[in-house]
């Protein structure tokens, strides 16, 4: 078994990413059976519970203030909602629960104390619950380990020497200080990147570096590729090869051999043979529902038929063990 590295040098993720592409498929599914199970995926759900009029000026996000596009905003859910979405989501096969704000950062007020709530409700159904809500201090992440939530999601997006390119309302050290946060309040880290934002063949590999240097692998790396949108900066940027997705997806699965290799946006532009040789260079999740945050995804029929056609089998929540959090469990003081 390929043991655990933290100390992966520039010099040798070059190396891995840049092998034929069939000798890269190889090492990476050999590395893939060896810490997880053959032809097992990950069915998650991801619901925008706030969108739009976000103030940060991310290249590739329809949600920004600042962009001219057609998605519609809307203020924070009521939590009956997105219980009943968490619902539908479960009873249609996922398995991991994700809901996203468009914030910049949390803030200690009644709108983060509503998606407490919603994190207790989500998490005595058995889904895994995850939240991706900006930058958030310890503190916060505490709060949110308490009521119940499993994982929590914050992207790198891409290097950090092509990150001032694509984002300027934030740094780099401040995502990192936030999955820091994350680790110490002791939730499942999930953080992963975009392909295909004009960046070079070594900021791909840049991002990985940073990724697979953590003190600790994230449990979860989302491998994305831009769903260019009109009004957005990038909205003219090509459509990245499946190929691209191929040696990304390859390459994080043997740096960082247990997460979940997420095969997540850009999947709507993939036919289901692409998709296949994805899961056989490591991806083991995917995202279901027509709609992520804002941006188009297969639909759940569509999923179903790949998933026969494949004879994948879908994972179940919490298989590491991990027992879900009950209501009866969280403190009384955050009830």
């Amino acid at each position: 078994m390929t043991s655990i590295r933290n100390n992966w040098t520039r010099e040798e993720i070059t190396s891995i990413y840049n092998q034929p592409i069939l000798e890269l498929m190889y090492q990476a599914a050999t590395v893939h059976r060896s810490y997880h199970t053959t032809g097992e995926v990950q069915v998650c759900t991801l619901l925008s519970v706030k969108t739009g009029g976000c103030p940060e000026d991310c290249a590739y996000c329809p949600q920004a203030a600042r962009y001219h596009t057609d998605v519609k905003v809307h203020k924070l859910l009521e939590v009956q909602e997105v219980m009943d979405a968490a619902i539908r989501a479960k009873e249609s096969g996922s398995t991991r629960f994700c809901m996203g704000a468009a914030w910049r950062e949390v803030r200690d007020n009644k709108d983060f104390d509503k998606v407490l709530d919603m994190v207790k409700g989500v998490s005595t159904m058995g889904l895994e619950v995850c939240c991706t809500l900006g930058m958030l201090t310890e503190d916060q992440a505490v709060k949110l380990k308490e009521a119940g939530l499993y994982a929590y999601n914050h992207n790198l997006d891409t290097s950090e020497e092509h990150y001032d390119k694509i984002i300027s309302t934030r740094t780099y050290d401040d995502r990192l200080e936030t999955i820091d946060n994350v680790r110490k309040a002791k939730l499942s880290v999930c953080s992963g990147g975009i392909i295909g934002m004009g960046e070079k063949e070594e900021d791909r590999i840049g991002m990985l570096f940073t990724l697979s240097n953590l003190p600790e692998h994230p449990e979860s790396v989302p491998v994305n590729a831009l769903v260019p949108v009109e009004g957005t900066p990038l909205e003219d940027q090509p459509k990245v090869s499946v190929w691209e997705m191929i040696r990304m997806i390859a390459t994080a699965r043997i740096l960082m051999p247990k997460a979940m290799v997420r095969l997540s946006a850009g999947r709507v532009r993939m036919n289901v043979e692409e998709q296949a040789l994805c899961f056989m260079a490591g991806a083991n999740s995917i995202f279901a529902g027509d709609t992520l945050l804002t941006t188009p995804n297969p639909d759940y029929v569509s999923d179903q038929e790949m998933f026969q056609v494949l004879n994948l089998t879908p994972r179940a929540s919490y298989k590491n063990g991990v027992t879900p959090v009950t209501l009866e469990q969280i403190p009384s003081a955050v009830q």
